[in-house]
């Protein structure tokens, strides 16, 4: 391992005593603020320098088998100590590196997930559908909470344009990787001829912000407008101007947001959607600098490029970006999405290491 970072290890083990020293110091509650800040830290902290003992522990023990490989009788120990020490060793180098590459602040962030049907008519409103029930299911299985924030529905149903909110403690980490442009290959439903067609959605996902305050909105850059709501509803929604379009002059983003029945809530959900989306500009601009040095293809924050297809014919779905492909498109399109977002984020952490070594 390099020395510097063996520094900063230590430096990091020495904060650790310092934290515990401090939290069991009288007064330590007296700023409840600075008191959970410590907390924090010092969780983040433990497993780390727990790990860093155990790397400790294990070239000390090489060094003991090292000593000992000049005494005849134990010298055959001592070499396979050696070598299982070593091997050890390796493994939790990785384990340390990958614990010290930078955080994502956004990775414990709720989501603002977008899904619009692309090219391909009515079958790719369907698709939308289909990512947006993708998406909940894998929701589910996390234990997350999903809210339809807006939606634009076609004729033949799925979706012309949707909007959730994914409320949970990783969302973003998660599904951080799924912008982009995804491709189905399938025979549409309203095909009588059997043959296959390809279609395209784009999906979009945003970190909340934690308040709508922290994007610096100026309100005299907004235009509000409210309108009578259409579809599905019944006669109050259809009767009032409930319906808010916000449109940021300066971006030329627009937001609307007719799903409840009252104005001020829908003008309150528009609001949140519009400070996730500038965030997101100022991330996908971050993300392009960082895509345009290391020439990474994950977390480019291109939302043009085609990230994903899913073929139904042949039951699979294959990630253009890692060269990924799983045949078991049925269980995917379910929500189990486990093994798609872990090769995803093994090989980010893999470009970021990669970095470092440069």
């Amino acid at each position: 391992m390099k020395p510097s970072m063996l520094a900063k290890l230590d430096q990091l083990a020495n904060r650790l005593v310092e934290l515990d020293e401090l939290l069991m110091s009288e007064g330590a509650t007296s700023n409840m603020d600075s008191y959970r800040k410590m907390t924090r830290e010092h969780s983040e902290l433990q497993p780390l320098v727990a790990l860093y003992k155990d790397y400790l522990q294990v070239l000390g023990d090489i060094d003991d088998a090292q000593a000992m490989l000049s005494d005849p009788d134990m010298k055959e120990f001592a070499q396979e100590e050696i070598e299982g020490g070593k091997a050890r060793l390796a493994g939790l180098e990785l384990d340390l590196q990958k614990m010290l590459l930078p955080k994502d602040e956004n990775d414990e962030r709720n989501i603002f997930l977008e899904i619009r049907a692309g090219t391909g008519g009515d079958e790719s409103a369907l698709f939308a559908g289909d990512l947006l029930r993708m998406y909940t299911r894998f929701a589910e299985r996390s234990r997350w909470q999903v809210e339809i924030v807006s939606a634009s529905e076609s004729d033949l149903g799925g979706y012309r344009e949707v909007i959730a909110r994914i409320i949970g403690n990783g969302a973003y980490s998660k599904l951080k990787f799924e912008s982009g442009g995804h491709r189905v290959q399938r025979v549409p439903a309203t095909e009588t001829q059997g043959r296959i067609h390809t279609s395209a959605c784009t999906v979009a996902v945003m970190p909340e912000a934690d308040e709508v305050e922290d994007v610096h909105i100026n309100p005299a850059d907004l235009r509000i407008d409210t309108y009578r709501a259409s579809g599905a509803g019944g006669q109050h929604i259809n009767k009032t101007d409930s319906a808010v379009r916000i449109t940021h002059i300066p971006s030329g983003i627009v937001v609307e947001c007719q799903d409840d029945r009252s104005q001020h809530k829908n003008k309150a959900s528009a609001m949140k959607v519009l400070a996730a989306r500038i965030k997101d500009v100022q991330l996908r601009e971050q993300q392009s600098k960082e895509a345009a040095t290391r020439k990474s293809l994950i977390g480019s924050g291109d939302r043009s490029e085609r990230i994903r297809t899913y073929n139904f014919p042949q039951g699979r779905m294959t990630d253009h970006r890692i060269n990924l492909t799983l045949y078991k498109l049925d269980m995917i399109m379910d929500g189990d999405l486990g093994e798609l977002t872990t090769a995803l984020t093994t090989e980010h952490q893999a470009e970021q290491l990669a970095a470092l070594g440069d």
